[in-house]
């Protein structure tokens, strides 16, 4: 107490500073930092729960990648991001766009919109794997039915299981993504849009040149969130082919239903931390490589 004293003003608010910042340091320290350097550790080793740890080295990295079915799940993954990201996006600018415009009943619009982000994932995914059933209980195949077209196996075909499963994972986010753009939106100054309407410019070129290129911070943020969010994608896919987890014959099954697959089926903790080691490289490159580009243009 008698070396605080002591000290001055300034050396008193830097020791208020860390005293501060050691809570949120010790907690990433504790929770983020130490399980991921574990992980990375284990997938050095093999390990199965119950026993000791033995080391393996790199085997657990050359069987990943000369495992096929590794390489479809890797696809699979990216398809999501491919897929997933700029078709939220867009759906949520054109969305937040015009919600903007709109004043009759514009805060329970927007409340419905979001109302999807907050509702149980599991309970969404199950709601939408009631929709995809074929007649007479399925919804969609019900309406296909009513104008005689033939049914789709949604959950049961290699082709339309994947897109099947990532039309209710874009939904459930496009909530939040629209009440991000509205606020992007509200925060670009009306004399841009003022001096725009003075000088004759048309509608579209005001949304070119004065609107997206304002948004620039706003779709950075969403477009790194978005990624990672479809780069992780799990919820949906369990519990849409609880059947058959990521099926059928692997066409939906991304990465982290892998790991998790690996990890608690199998019990092979060493290689499902190689697969955890290989999904945060991906996670950690896309998202710088998106801030660079993005930055750049």
């Amino acid at each position: 107490m008698g070396i605080y004293k002591r000290l001055s003003i300034s050396q008193k608010q830097i020791v208020w500073a860390w005293g501060l910042l050691a809570i949120p340091i010790v907690f990433y320290v504790v929770v983020r930092f130490y399980p991921t350097a574990n992980a990375i550790l284990l997938s050095f080793q093999e390990w199965n729960l119950l026993g000791s740890r033995s080391w393996t080295g790199f085997d657990n990295y050359v069987k990943l990648f000369s495992d096929p079915t590794f390489w479809k799940v890797f696809a699979n993954t990216f398809l999501y991001l491919i897929l997933g990201t700029p078709t939220s996006l867009l759906l949520a600018f054109v969305i937040a766009f015009h919600l903007d415009k709109l004043r009759f009943m514009h805060g329970t619009i927007r409340a419905l919109y979001f109302l999807p982000f907050m509702t149980s994932a599991v309970a969404m995914a199950w709601v939408w794997r009631w929709f995809y059933q074929p007649v007479p209980i399925g919804v969609f195949n019900n309406a296909l039915a009513t104008f005689g077209i033939p049914q789709i196996p949604f959950l049961n075909s290699t082709t339309y299981a994947l897109p099947s499963i990532l039309a209710p994972a874009i939904w459930a986010g496009l909530g939040f993504q629209v009440i991000i753009f509205m606020a992007g939106l509200r925060a670009i100054p009306q004399t841009y849009y003022e001096a725009a309407r003075i000088d004759g410019i048309s509608a579209w070129e005001t949304l070119t040149e004065i609107t997206i290129p304002l948004l620039k911070p706003t779709i950075v943020f969403l477009v790194v969130f978005s990624s990672i969010g479809f780069l992780r994608i799990f919820d949906q896919v369990f519990n849409m082919t609880t059947n058959d987890p990521g099926g059928p014959l692997n066409s939906t099954k991304p990465l982290v239903l892998m790991i998790y697959d690996t990890a608690f089926n199998s019990f092979d903790m060493g290689y499902a931390a190689a697969q955890t080691v290989v999904l945060f490289t991906v996670l950690l490159v896309v998202s710088l490589l998106q801030l660079r580009v993005m930055r750049d243009k």
